[in-house]
């Protein structure tokens, strides 16, 4: 999958929890920021996967977790992850 749709699932993301308002607990939004992050820092700034890939693969099982915990109250944001989760998954992450 290119990087850049990559990108636009995590904004997609962004934009889900945002939407969520103060319903998501504030240990499963500190968690989700945290998976994202870590797996913005590995795709960079430059573009590319960079040797930080290994921190965003490891959140894989922490994503498919969030995306149980939200199915649900939040089936939009649990929907989100669960794409993300795949295209993470397709592009070898």
């Amino acid at each position: 999958m290119p990087e850049e749709s990559l990108r636009e699932l995590l904004a997609r993301l962004h934009q889900q929890l945002g939407a969520t308002g103060q319903t998501v607990d504030g240990e499963a939004r500190q968690l989700l920021n945290t998976v994202m992050r870590d797996i913005e820092r590995a795709l960079g700034p430059a573009g590319g996967l960079g040797e930080e890939s290994g921190a965003a693969a490891t959140q894989t099982p922490r994503l498919e977790s969030l995306a149980v915990r939200f199915e649900a109250g939040h089936p939009a944001l649990a929907e989100a992850l669960r794409e993300l989760i795949d295209a993470l998954v397709k592009a070898g992450i």
